[in-house]
């Protein structure tokens, strides 16, 4: 089974450890220019000032890089969203997003198409990226629960990430710019928030 998320000093390489780190960062770089079909390994070679020959010691694979390389720039980590309260986590997410945004938009984009018509870039995107975004958000909300801040569970808590992240990546579609700080704190607010506090339901 493909896993993305290991270290790459794992592997055997020539290279050293700070510069295995880094090589991933060259992908988002390229996806920000072409589609993921145009994507090569040269392309990314080119943009990492590394052999070809490098890159397949570490990523045999297209999709397995472009995994790594996802997994290696995405825009939150655990311990960084963990303010003490739910609202604040969320805000946090926010900033983290938005921050990423510039980013995370372009790859993320041209990797949409990809995962509908190649399973292992799929596969690779499942687990360098959707699982580890869809626990952050989720683990907020668990935390909050043992504060009681909902007393239970919100039945829709398992929506937020999905929402969250699609707040943030299709507001250019809409030709309104990347996602900025004032809009996704308004949809927090107004949107999020009062969707995860069950009392907001009630009449």
């Amino acid at each position: 089974m493909l896993d993305v998320t290991d270290e790459p000093s794992t592997r055997r390489s020539r290279v050293s450890r700070a510069r295995e780190m880094e090589l991933p960062n060259a992908a988002p770089d390229v996806l920000g220019e072409v589609s993921y079909e145009e994507l090569s390994m040269d392309l990314i070679a080119a943009q990492g000032r590394c052999s070809k020959a490098t890159l397949d010691k570490l990523w045999p694979t297209k999709p397995q890089l472009v995994g790594a390389a996802l997994h290696a720039t995405r825009p939150m980590r655990p311990e960084e969203v963990d303010t003490g309260t739910l609202h604040g986590d969320l805000l946090t997410m926010v900033g983290l997003l938005v921050a990423g945004g510039e980013t995370m938009t372009a790859p993320a984009a041209a990797v949409g198409h990809g995962v509908l018509t190649d399973e292992e870039l799929a596969r690779a995107v499942r687990t360098s990226v959707v699982e580890p975004w869809f626990a952050d958000p989720i683990g907020s909300v668990e935390r909050a629960v043992e504060r009681r801040e909902p007393a239970t569970r919100p039945p829709g808590a398992h929506f937020l990430p999905e929402v969250l992240l699609s707040l943030a990546l299709t507001r250019p579609l809409f030709g309104r710019g990347p996602a900025d700080t004032d809009h996704l704190t308004r949809c927090v607010d107004q949107l999020l928030l009062p969707l995860l506090e069950p009392t907001a339901l009630q009449p």
